[in-house]
């Protein structure tokens, strides 16, 4: 998770591929709530400027208004880590199509 431009975010994929080939009804869009104004304000640093940088600020408010309790804000913790472990899911299995897609695509010969 490195440093992510809106721009990068929009369209995130080096993949030869059409990324809604084999989804008939399209995908589901990932969208970011949070501008990058308020990202910059609240000194959100830039390897944890992604999709789950709406978690992350609900998170970081939380545990501005709880100190020195902040462990009464775990459930934000945990819709945070939640979205962490699921937007890898989602990176690990582009990849994987992509690289089935690639090894047909060299079966075939179109490569």
């Amino acid at each position: 998770m490195g440093s992510v431009s809106a721009k990068a975010l929009e369209v995130e994929s080096d993949y030869k591929h059409d990324p809604l080939e084999g989804f008939p009804n399209g995908r589901k869009p990932r969208e970011i709530k949070t501008t990058l104004e308020e990202m910059e304000s609240a000194k959100i640093p830039l390897d944890k400027r992604d999709y789950c940088v709406d978690y992350l600020m609900k998170f970081l408010e939380c545990r501005n208004e709880k100190y020195p309790w902040v462990y009464k804000c775990h459930h934000e913790k945990h819709e945070y880590l939640h979205c962490q472990y699921e937007d890898y899911l989602i990176r690990m299995k582009d990849y994987e199509r992509n690289r089935r897609l690639d090894e047909r695509a060299a079966k075939s010969g179109q490569h």
